[in-house]
């Protein structure tokens, strides 16, 4: 079985039976009914993620693949804060009648800074320092700008991530690490989403920095279920497991910004059916 599986239903089994109500707490989203959206919460969440034995995509219902590496490319490698550069909807409620989201998420990746070696920006820094000093432990990006929140029309949710090189005794090739920290997490509707593309972009910096996958470390500071998605939650982690998909990238791909959806894919994903009409917050 999936060990992706495994973890989020144990993850589920915490937050339902352990976890904060907010309800009677003053809280920012709402349904589309205009109801306030309460959840069940747990503060602290980690999991980690062994990217060298499986690629962690849930089985309990399928991922959308190509619209996860979309959305992560948007970010990383066009650095766009404009949905009209992606291909999906998800952002849809949060842009202007121009179609951007503000100063936030692509925006913040391509902003450069100046450092001893050059101007570089946070994508662009992360893959010198990979090539050129891999065992810095100053390897990380921040989207969380205070400087620039009043300009974004949603706080960064999944707003750092920091990379840490390892080399095994005997073993040439070099390990790549990464932590992924997040302020908050819709479990239901996000939490798979944001871990998959994550791995992705760990397989990404691993093919363009010529090391391998190491660890997906997944820190969230508030994991929550939003009160309409309890019961299908429940219904959720109640499904078969099946094994975990094979995930596989273009061979020939081995620049960072030549990679596009059509790069990836997941062989042998087997899965229990989708999950359809999802209320969601905003």
């Amino acid at each position: 079985m999936s060990k992706a599986d495994v973890l989020f239903k144990e993850m589920c089994e915490d937050i339902l039976e352990n976890g904060t109500d907010t309800r009677g707490e003053k809280v920012r989203p709402k349904w589309d009914d205009g109801s306030f959206a309460y959840t069940i919460k747990k503060f602290g969440v980690i999991n980690r993620y062994d990217l060298s034995e499986e690629f962690p995509a849930l089985t309990f219902r399928r991922v959308a693949l190509k619209s996860c590496v979309d959305e992560i490319l948007w970010i990383w490698q066009k650095k766009s804060n404009n949905i009209k550069d992606l291909n999906s909807h998800i952002w849809d409620a949060w842009a202007d009648a121009d179609g951007s989201i503000g100063k936030a998420y692509g925006y913040q990746m391509s902003v450069k800074h100046k450092y001893k070696e050059g101007d570089f920006d946070q994508v662009d820094r992360v893959i010198y320092d990979l090539k050129n000093n891999p065992f810095s432990r100053r390897i990380m990006t921040n989207l969380y700008n205070h400087h620039d929140l009043i300009e974004m029309n949603l706080y960064p949710c999944a707003y750092s991530m920091t990379f840490n090189v390892t080399q095994k005794k005997g073993h040439d090739r070099l390990i790549l690490n990464g932590v992924l920290n997040q302020r908050s997490s819709d479990v239901l509707t996000a939490n798979n989403w944001n871990v998959v593309q994550y791995a992705v972009l760990m397989h990404m910096l691993a093919r363009t920095c010529d090391m391998e996958v190491g660890e997906l470390v997944h820190v969230i500071a508030d994991a929550h279920i939003y009160d309409r998605h309890v019961d299908i939650i429940k219904e959720l982690i109640q499904r078969p497991m099946y094994p975990a998909p094979v995930f596989k990238m273009n061979p020939d791909r081995k620049d960072f910004y030549e990679f596009t959806p059509e790069d990836f894919t997941l062989e042998n994903y087997t899965t229990g059916e989708q999950v359809k009409n999802i209320p969601v917050a905003v």
